[in-house]
């Protein structure tokens, strides 16, 4: 194996690619220092200055009204539940303006899946953010969001897409990828979308033009075989479209939850984000997770493939019911990122600095 393992490391120094069994070799028998020192030197020659870059943004649950009822999620009600809601226009203002005033140049918004919210909400909502504050990007809606959207609209999704891109939809968060395979998605009661539309509708915004981000929830009851074939599907539809823009993978979060379990630890984090760099080679930008595995495991992870610390999360609410409690203010970002040896940039969601 050490022979084996030894020819995986060569080829990586030398910038080829590494196929999913090589990926799972190193999964299953390399050690962490070694995935550290292979991780950091792929994202050197990515990324070779010594930058970290940060967003500053909000989560805005626009409903927490959802049909899914995933396992693993704390945050839905259900239908006709009393705690449900659907924030309106001017509360969503007033976030949006507390987001301005702290520097934030974008929102995301995620909800539920809520049979009461067909296109015309969601346009009528982004043509009103877009005339009231033209300095916010939209960065909203997941891929199950969107498949939804368009079934009880009766659109296509490539309709549904154009005609929110045209209110003013810029670009799409990677929520909702969980695992990328249909086995464990029906294990996780995940009734959002199956892993084709999930990346149906990614393949269709690139080809409209727009960029997204993609996503990895690991730690619940997915294999290592299961985490190599989702990487290796966003590797696939990054060579025919290129329109990932950022990776980020985090850890399942089981407070509160139907399907609960135990926390993964940060030796699996560690691990999985320096395979993840390893394996997306054609990904630009990996983002470290301190909102689930905190500060310093955060700054570690700048040594084992990441180079973006993620957003400031002026507000986050999905994985916090769930038991994720870390906050960071921006300038304790900055001072964490400073002290892990780098300089904080801020950027946008396509990655061009701000300062």
């Amino acid at each position: 194996m050490n022979a084996r393992l030894n020819q995986i490391e060569q080829k990586i120094l030398k910038k080829e690619r590494i196929s999913a069994q090589e990926g799972l070799v190193l999964f299953n028998n390399a050690d962490l220092l070694t995935l550290g020192f292979l991780s950091n030197f792929v994202r050197t020659a990515l990324h070779p200055h010594r930058r970290v870059t940060y967003i500053i943004d909000r989560n805005i649950n626009y409903t927490n009204i959802c049909v899914a009822q995933c396992d693993f999620c704390a945050f839905y009600k259900k239908v006709g539940s009393p705690e449900g809601y659907v924030l309106k226009k001017d509360q969503i203002a007033r976030k949006i303006e507390e987001t301005i005033a702290l520097g934030g140049t974008q929102i995301l918004m995620q909800g539920g899946l809520n049979p009461a919210l067909k296109i015309e909400f969601f346009e009528d909502l982004f043509r009103f953010i877009r005339n009231q504050y033209p300095t916010i990007r939209i960065h909203s809606l997941s891929p199950a969001e969107i498949t939804y959207v368009a079934k009880i609209s009766r659109l296509t999704l490539e309709q549904t897409l154009i005609r929110l891109k045209e209110a003013g939809l810029a670009s799409i968060p990677g929520g909702g990828a969980e695992i990328l395979v249909d086995e464990v998605r029906r294990k996780l009661n995940a009734n959002k979308t199956t892993t084709s539309q999930w990346l149906e509708v990614m393949e269709t915004a690139h080809h409209l033009g727009m960029k997204t981000t993609a996503t990895m929830m690991f730690g619940h009851i997915e294999t290592l075989e299961d985490r190599i074939e989702h990487l290796v599907r966003i590797r696939n539809l990054q060579d025919k479209t290129g329109g990932f823009t950022a990776f980020i993978p985090w850890t399942y979060q089981p407070n509160n939850t139907k399907l609960g379990g135990e926390k993964a630890s940060a030796f699996d984090y560690l691990r999985t984000l320096a395979i993840s760099r390893l394996m997306l080679d054609n990904v630009p930008n990996i983002q470290v997770s301190w909102v689930t595995m905190g500060a310093k495991i955060a700054q570690v992870g700048l040594q084992f493939g990441g180079n973006d610390f993620g957003s400031l999360m002026i507000e986050e609410n999905v994985v916090a019911a769930a038991g994720a409690g870390f906050r960071l203010s921006l300038d304790e970002i900055k001072r964490q990122i400073t002290d892990a040896g780098y300089e904080p940039h801020q950027r946008d969601m396509e990655y061009n600095l701000l300062n």
